[in-house]
């Protein structure tokens, strides 16, 4: 062994030889692996249905271009998914939610073109989504919102005041929920905190407004646009509160609280126990609970963010904040600083920022009105900015516009460019009203002596305006009617509210008012009339003006007519209310209109639709005379079926009400029905017909208006339909009515001269007519009445004619077969209360005189009166005439073959009358 001694070293280098491959490391890992594909047919074809715009893009595809971050893909993909929601509207309902979330996300784009097309795409969403579906995710376009108003740059928050008029005028209910957050955002956009020395101790921060250099528009503008949105916001929140009662005379609108729901009761339904009553507190109204105590509500539970302007507290916070930035708008935008030379003139921009702010203060006062402590609440505002306002807004009032017109170098003014002139319209008018409005509810019947100054100029202007014969709208008319409400409530003595009403009268009375200007001047006057009504006998003090105006409403409904329905239902029921008690003036010109309100032609009655007939029909009750022209006109409106039957027999019912056969205990007013006017109502009433048309009748002759038979004199008049069961109804009142009177007989003998006077020698006589006699004949009949022998052959004629009608009537005629049972049942009672009348109608039945096709009809007649058991005594007491007729029908029939109807006959006769022991003995003997 050599001395050198040879070691293992640990890392031995490996020697590799040229053209050998490397040896594998003992360690090595092994990274070889082997793929298959993955088919997933299902998806692949789902994604295939899915629709595409004009590019062959889906949903999907655009939605995810949404968060490209070229703009002009964003800008492309908003309008591809208006293009494909238009054409495709089924896919909002799939993607709602990733819809409402992407276009909110781009609110706040840089680029203001993506902005521009976010706006165009919500806008179009509005109209397709429905505030119940966009609800769950309102939240998160709310926060989308807010984000965009506070956003550092100006284009964004400019466009975000786009994006808050689409969601107010699609979904205001969702938007003034978070009404604390938004309203915090409006301050900021026109305002900035600053923290002075002075307030440091104070946890609260001033509010100035803020002047930004960078926008696109001057600041005033600015604020203008910001204001306007403002507003329409604050009145978003006012409708929203159904609660709020406005002292002036708002406009209605649908509540389920101010909807009267009256309960409509048959009393013949109910007095056959098939109607059950249900009686109301307040006529289905909200409920007054006389109490001393409250109940929370569920909104005093919620956090003071939750509840939003709700709250007092939030709401005074509000208008603390609100109104110090308002009055430096005002300032800014008020004569002394835009033009001191031209006064109280006003430029265009300045007029509306002007307005803007008043409308802003008039909702946050309607607000205010809505807490439990309104008086305190009034008491605050007065104390915090009567001073201000009477200060800044009081100055220079009343305000005009002032117009910028560029005249021609031939003009005087060719030395000017701009020639400056005070407008004539009335632009500047609500202006003036709505400062007025704010002015008088800060002040009460207590402090008049100390604001008589600024009151009686607000009292001049209101008096000026209502008498200068300007041609004013709906709106500016609201709210002069409001101040002029509330001037009158602080001063109410006569003095100074007569004034007042008559410059109200003057307007009235101005030719081609609108008609939503002409109601809000009707509820005025009956707002007036009603609180002057209520007041004691003692203090009361009538006004003449408004005496006037209520003389004038009767008139007024006579000349409207059906030209303007709603109108007409607000006279009447003004009518209504003013004749309810009893104002004299009133009940004096509506008795000297009443003949062509009640024209049976073109009066208001029969031309108005049915609730307003309903209402004039009850106005019958309290005229105060109803002489003999005024039931004739009544009795046609009954009778000529221009109004329901029910409604006819209304109005029979509140006349015999008034007669003197209601059984009034207490004494009726003299004269104010006459006994023999009201019996010619009642007859003619009951004929249906008038003497003209009943004249007019006779020359007619003929199918298929007349049945005639040889039989009887009387020949039939076949009314329609509608009019014979019109007629029907009216009959059976006035046979209650006059079954009501108290002397039975002496009203038949009445009945009995009017039908031997108009109706006896009559050759044609209408089918309804005939039936009514003969059911009045059948109501009014006792063993006291005695009958004519005139009216006796009449009705037996009357009978026969429409037994014969009946029996020849075509069951294919429809029209007429629902007249049977009324007809026949009437002619089976008079025969079966009058056996002389059956007597009478068997005499002329002289069979030799007519021809052989009407032999069946007088057989069967014959046969249907013995089988009745009505009749079966009289038939029998009356056999030998039948036996004679029959005999006679058997003599023109002798030598034929006997036919089926003459052995009915026979054999009818031989069961019913020949068995009878008191009858002379069996047809058989007659052969």
């Amino acid at each position: 062994m050599t001395k050198k001694r040879k070691h293992q070293e640990d890392f031995q280098k490996v020697k590799l030889k040229v053209g050998k491959k490397k040896p594998k490391l003992e360690n090595a890992t092994d990274t070889t692996f082997k793929t298959k594909a993955i088919q997933i047919p299902e998806q692949l074809k789902e994604d295939g249905v899915l629709p595409t715009q004009n590019r062959k893009l889906n949903i999907k595809d655009l939605l995810s271009q949404m968060h490209h971050y070229s703009p002009g893909v964003k800008h492309n993909a908003l309008l591809g998914l208006k293009d494909l929601l238009s054409q495709y509207p089924f896919v909002i309902d799939a993607h709602l939610s990733n819809i409402i979330s992407e276009v909110a996300a781009v609110f706040t784009d840089k680029d203001s073109g993506v902005r521009g097309a976010a706006v165009h795409l919500l806008q179009f969403l509005a109209s397709k989504i429905r505030a119940e579906q966009i609800a769950p995710f309102f939240p998160l376009v709310s926060a989308h919102l807010s984000s965009a108003m506070t956003h550092i740059s100006e284009g964004i928050q400019e466009d975000s005041l786009k994006v808050l008029d689409v969601l107010l005028e699609a979904y205001p209910a969702l938007l003034t929920d978070r009404s604390i957050i938004l309203l915090k955002n409006f301050v900021e956009l026109i305002s900035h905190q600053q923290l002075s020395k002075r307030l440091k101790s104070r946890e609260k921060l001033s509010w100035m407004l803020s002047v930004n250099p960078n926008r696109r528009v001057t600041s005033q503008q600015w604020r203008l646009n910001v204001l306007t949105r403002l507003k329409k916001f604050l009145q978003a929140v006012v409708d929203g509160s159904s609660e709020i009662e406005d002292e002036g005379l708002q406009e209605q609108k649908d509540s389920p609280h101010s909807v009267r729901n009256p309960i409509c009761i048959s009393w013949k339904v109910h007095a056959n126990n098939q109607q059950h009553i249900q009686l109301f507190e307040n006529g289905g109204l909200r409920p007054k609970i006389n109490s001393s105590f409250r109940l929370r509500s569920l909104a005093s539970v919620m956090d003071s963010a939750e509840k939003g302007l709700s709250s007092a507290e939030n709401l005074k916070g509000f208008i603390e904040i609100i109104i110090p930035l308002l009055i430096e708008c005002w300032i800014e935008a008020s004569p002394a600083q835009s033009a001191p030379i031209l006064g109280n003139l006003l430029e265009s921009e300045s007029q509306q920022l002007m307005q803007q702010v008043l409308s802003i203060i008039h909702l946050l006062w309607k607000l205010t009105k809505r807490h439990d402590e309104t008086y305190k609440m009034e008491l605050w505002l007065r104390m915090n900015y009567l001073v201000d306002f009477k200060h800044y807004f009081m100055r220079h009032f009343p305000y005009s516009l002032q117009e910028t017109v560029k005249h021609k170098k031939k003009d005087s003014c060719k030395g000017n460019k701009y020639c400056m002139t005070s407008s004539n319209s009335v632009d500047h008018l609500l202006l003036n009203l709505t400062l007025c409005d704010i002015m008088v509810s800060l002040a009460s019947t207590a402090t008049l002596q100390m604001d008589s100054g600024w009151l009686d100029m607000i009292r001049k202007f209101v008096t000026d305006t209502l008498q200068d014969g300007s041609k004013l709208n709906s709106k500016q008319v609201n709210r002069l009617l409001g101040v002029t409400w509330r001037l009158m409530q602080i001063q109410q003595n006569k003095v100074a509210t007569e004034p007042l009403i008559k410059a109200v009268y003057t307007l009235y009375q101005q030719r081609n008012l609108l008609f939503p200007v002409r109601t809000l001047l009707l509820k005025f006057f009956s707002r007036v009339y009603q609180k002057e009504d209520l007041r004691t006998q003692r203090i009361r003090s009538r006004s003449k003006v408004l005496s006037r105006w209520l003389a004038g409403l009767p008139q007024q409904l006579a000349l409207l007519g059906l030209r303007n329905p709603e109108l007409s239902n607000q006279l009447i029921d003004i009518i209504h209310s003013a004749a309810s008690r009893s104002n004299k003036e009133l009940l004096q010109s509506l008795q000297a209109t009443a003949a062509r309100i009640y024209d049976p032609l073109e009066g208001a009655l029969v031309l108005l639709p049915a609730e307003a007939q309903r209402r004039l029909v009850q106005l019958v009750y309290f005229l105060p005379c109803l002489p003999a022209s005024l039931l004739a006109c009544l009795s046609r409106c009954c009778i000529m079926g221009r109004m329901s039957s029910e409604l006819a027999a209304t109005l029979i019912g509140i006349l015999h009400m008034r007669s003197s056969f209601a059984g009034w205990k207490c004494q009726v007013q003299d004269n104010s029905v006459n006994d023999v006017d009201y019996f010619s109502f009642l007859f003619s009433t009951l004929i249906g017909f008038s003497r003209e048309e009943l004249t007019g009748l006779q020359g007619i002759r003929g199918k298929p208006h007349i049945s005639q038979t040889q039989l009887s004199p009387v020949r039939l008049y076949l009314t329609d339909l509608d009019q014979f069961l019109h007629h029907w109804a009216v009959t059976e009142m006035i046979c209650h009515s006059l079954s009501t009177i108290p002397s039975q007989s002496q009203c038949f003998d009445i009945l009995q001269t009017g039908i031997c006077k108009y109706l006896v020698g009559l050759v044609v006589i209408p089918d309804s007519t005939a039936g009514s006699v003969l059911c009045a004949i059948n109501k009014l009949l006792d063993q006291a009445c005695i009958l004519s022998e005139n009216l006796h052959k009449f009705l037996a004629s009357c009978c026969y004619s429409l037994l014969y009608f009946l029996l020849t009537l075509d069951k294919e005629d429809a029209e007429h077969v629902q007249k049977r049972d009324m007809l026949w049942g009437s002619c089976i009672s008079a025969l079966a209360l009058l056996p002389r009348l059956l007597r009478l109608m068997l005499q002329s039945l002289q069979v030799s005189r007519i021809c052989r096709e009407e032999l069946p009809v007088v057989a069967q007649l014959l046969r249907l009166l013995m089988q009745h058991g009505q009749l079966r005594s009289h038939m029998i007491t009356n056999e030998f005439l039948v036996q004679q007729i029959i005999k006679d029908i058997m003599t023109l029939k002798s030598g034929e073959v006997q036919e089926q109807w003459l052995t009915d006959l026979h054999y009818c006769f031989n069961i019913y009358l020949a068995s009878h022991p008191q009858g002379p003995g069996p047809i058989n003997a007659v052969y």
